[in-house]
């Protein structure tokens, strides 16, 4: 069951079942670092950090907008009501995923808080262990057709659940070390009907992958192997 509770000009989204007392200081950096729990993901862009402290190992995700947008306000989105807001969409799409078995991460707890016209946003989920990024796998070339095969079926679950991940790309699949395929970052996600947009998902891929690969072409031939699995 989720629960939300009202703080200081804002609300937070949580599972009662992994957080006891949700505030405001779920979401707190500065009070993370000073308990000796918090650090930074490796090659990120400041936007995720993982926290470490006792039985808890999370991801915390601060929304940051990229592109041209960012150039006016890096970390605030307009308000159009909560159940809106970006983490509360994600928190509960990711909810729902999981009911439905699909392989993502446990969310924890959403968050936002607002000015007059603008919130920032805040989102918890589960750490998974043991993973590297599609596109970490390419840029090192170490993957097998069964991985692509692996991420071709798993993306087509997805698909055939009327899921729709809105920036698919080779940072967002994740593999860890017994093959499973994970898939992460569902900000603007949504569930619809079979359409056009499942084929431009594959399409906005194979743009990410061969922008990761460095000008390398290695990379086609597995992802010709990823789609005729997904396409199976």
């Amino acid at each position: 069951m989720i629960e939300r509770v009202a703080v200081d000009r804002g609300a937070i989204l949580f599972d009662p079942g992994r957080v006891e007392s949700p505030d405001w200081r779920l979401f707190d950096r500065a009070a993370w670092r000073a308990r000796g729990a918090l650090r930074e993901r490796p090659g990120g862009r400041g936007s995720i950090h993982f926290i470490d402290d006792g039985a808890r190992h999370w991801a915390l995700r601060r929304y940051l907008r990229g592109g041209w947008a960012a150039q006016v306000a890096r970390d605030r989105y307009l308000y159009l009501g909560e159940e809106r807001t970006r983490p509360f969409r994600e928190f509960r799409l990711l909810w729902q995923l999981r009911g439905m078995r699909l392989p993502v991460p446990v969310p924890v707890a959403a968050g936002y808080r607002r000015g007059l016209l603008a919130y920032g946003a805040e989102l918890i989920t589960e750490r998974i262990f043991d993973v590297r990024s599609l596109a970490e796998r390419v840029r090192a070339d170490d993957l097998r057709d069964a991985d692509w095969a692996a991420i071709g079926a798993c993306l087509r679950r997805f698909h055939d659940a009327g899921v729709h991940h809105a920036d698919l790309n080779a940072h967002n699949v994740l593999l860890d070390g017994a093959g499973q395929v994970w898939v992460v970052d569902f900000d603007r996600g949504r569930i619809r009907g079979p359409g056009a947009w499942q084929e431009r998902v594959l399409e906005r891929l194979g743009r990410s992958l061969a922008k990761v690969s460095g000008g390398s072409i290695a990379w086609r031939d597995g992802f010709a192997v990823l789609r005729a699995a997904h396409d199976a």
